[in-house]
């Protein structure tokens, strides 16, 4: 019998240059093999709740890890995390939003919701580069799960 590929990260994010920035990052380090990428806030309620386009996909697999932003079409990265937040299935997964908003409305929001960690894009590459890679790191290989 075929085990459905586990998948480790969930990224939310429209902007595709960060989207390439942190896949290079998670990737480079060999922290996640397994990462679906949605470019809207619609797209990831769709993608975890098994509707639109994702209908076929099995919803007991959830991610280990959402990278989530908060600037997004459609819906909002913190409508997302207080979709998230409701779910008795999804209510668990650790979730990070990592944004360019330095805006204390959105950290204290954020935190509210019920964010694991809030995490503002340096806008230097390597410094990107670097926090993807340390939010990786600590995530998906040091944190414990309730499975």
């Amino acid at each position: 019998m075929n085990n459905p590929i586990e998948v480790e990260v969930l990224l939310v994010e429209d902007n595709p240059r960060d989207a390439e920035m942190t896949l290079r990052s998670l990737r480079r380090r060999h922290l996640a093999n397994h990462v679906v990428h949605v470019k809207d806030g619609q797209e990831a309620l769709d993608w975890l709740n098994a509707t639109g386009n994702y209908v076929d996909r099995d919803c007991s697999q959830n991610p280990k890890l959402v990278l989530l932003d908060l600037k997004l079409p459609k819906v909002d990265g913190l409508e997302v995390l207080r979709s998230l937040r409701a779910s008795p299935r999804t209510r668990l997964i650790p979730v990070v939003i990592l944004t360019s908003s330095r805006e204390d409305k959105d950290v204290i929001e954020g935190y509210e919701l019920g964010v694991n960690s809030y995490v503002v894009k340096p806008l230097d590459f390597d410094k990107f580069s670097t926090a993807v890679a340390e939010l990786g790191q600590y995530w998906l290989l040091v944190n414990e799960t309730p499975k």
